[in-house]
């Protein structure tokens, strides 16, 4: 069973991929679900302007990438013999962010793959992807019809919970939910070190990891540690050069004369790159726009405030910093990469 859910979902990769790649208009050879995915694609954008055509792309791109035959056996084959054991499927509930396009597929992928049913509540800001994908999934394997049921509001009772929002959202969260098994996440973003032996290719990729999704992500780098002499401007140069992204949309550019304005009345000193900011603060989570920074004497230092903010930070940019992320991959996870660091297929198959 595990094995044919794995091809399933390899096979759903292939279609997601070869329906994304088609021009506008080209259809033939698709499927009614992969036609009807592109059009979600464009009615997603209507109804969320942050869910340019681009960055729903980089979505789905980043799944096609994570449905690999390789990653999916190695992912699950520590816990096979605890998934082929699962003879009765829970009903989990799955309670979706919107902060980035398709942003709930790890967990719909996760409770599926561990023989469990989905009973997903998407957020009102992205509520036309998942279905899509879900409809391209069933063609591709009638075993998972009745497997995923999608709400327009949260029920009363699960066998057990997966929910992500902000942290207010996890207050009203572990209140409803706290009763039943659990994993509940809140807000966290991401960091990157610096200190200045990054090439400049490293830069490059850099811009990627603050520019994907407008920085909306929980894996999008929001604050630089940075060691005390590190040069800023050769970086402000080389974001500036890829910045593209941010030019187009009436959201961001909102995000970026508000928060300007604020620190020219307020007279915060601050970096200005055009369509981004930097500023030296010493908060973790900047606004839309913004990228803080921070700097340390040593390299103890800046691992000293990873530690002592673990549980705000998503993933840690760098090449000195062990078990971190190459620069540019930020937004590029891995299946096995989970959120908040929690084992959600060890979580799954102990229900």
């Amino acid at each position: 069973m595990l094995a044919s859910r794995i091809e399933s979902f390899v096979e759903l990769g292939n279609q997601i991929k070869a329906a994304i790649d088609r021009k506008d208009g080209e259809y033939e050879g698709l499927s009614k679900n992969q036609i009807n995915l592109l059009l979600q694609t464009k009615k997603a954008g209507f109804k969320n302007g942050w869910f340019t055509s681009e960055m729903v792309n980089k979505a789905l791109n980043g799944i096609v990438l994570m449905l690999n035959e390789a990653d999916l056996k190695e992912w699950t084959s520590k816990y096979s013999v605890q998934i082929e054991a699962v003879k009765e499927a829970k009903e989990v509930g799955v309670i979706m962010a919107g902060n980035i396009p398709a942003v709930g597929f790890h967990d719909l992928l996760s409770v599926l793959i561990s023989g469990h049913k989905v009973v997903a509540k998407t957020s009102s800001v992205d509520e036309q992807l998942m279905p899509a994908i879900v409809d391209l999934l069933v063609e591709i394997d009638g075993s998972f019809e009745g497997k995923v049921e999608i709400l327009d509001s949260p029920r009363a009772k699960y066998d057990a919970v997966i929910a992500t929002g902000s942290d207010n959202s996890a207050r009203y969260f572990e209140q409803y939910f706290g009763k039943y098994p659990n994993i509940i996440r809140k807000s966290r973003t991401s960091v990157a070190v610096l200190t200045g032996d990054e090439t400049p290719q490293q830069l490059e990729a850099l811009a990627h990891d603050l520019f994907a999704y407008y920085g909306l992500g929980c894996r999008n780098v929001s604050k630089f540690l940075l060691l005390k002499d590190f040069d800023i401007t050769p970086l402000m140069d080389e974001l500036s050069k890829h910045d593209k992204p941010l030019v187009e949309n009436g959201k961001y550019h909102n995000n970026v004369d508000y928060n300007k304005s604020i620190y020219l009345i307020n007279s915060n000193p601050f970096l200005d790159g055009g369509t981004f900011m930097l500023k030296e603060d010493n908060n973790l989570q900047s606004p839309i726009s913004v990228t803080f920074f921070e700097r340390f004497e040593s390299m103890e230092e800046i691992e000293s405030y990873i530690e002592l903010n673990k549980e705000s930070i998503q993933c840690v940019v760098s090449n000195k910093i062990k078990d971190a992320v190459d620069f540019g991959e930020a937004q590029k996870p891995k299946v096995w990469d989970y959120a908040d660091k929690i084992d959600t297929i060890n979580f799954l198959v102990s229900l």
